[in-house]
C-alpha cells in the first residue's frame, strides 16, 4: 500500500492510472491515503524520522 501511495505521489499519475503491478487498486490506495491523512499518519511518520535523525546527529 505504501509503495503504491509513494508511486502516485512521486510520479504524478492519478490513482486510476496506478499500474497493475501494485496489488491494491487505485481506488483502494486512494482510500487508504485519505484515511491515513485524516489520522495524521504522515505527520507522525515525519516526526519519527526527524527524531531518529536528530538522535544520530544527522539532522541538518
Amino acid at each position: 500500500m505504501l509503495a503504491a501511495i509513494v508511486f502516485v505521489s512521486t510520479t504524478g499519475c492519478t490513482w486510476v492510472q496506478l499500474p497493475p503491478v501494485f496489488d491494491p487498486s487505485g481506488p483502494t490506495a486512494h482510500r487508504r491515503f485519505t484515511e491515513w491523512s485524516r489520522a495524521r499518519v504522515w505527520a507522525k511518520l515525519h516526526r519519527l524520522v526527524l527524531d531518529e535523525l536528530g538522535s544520530r546527529g544527522e539532522l541538518d
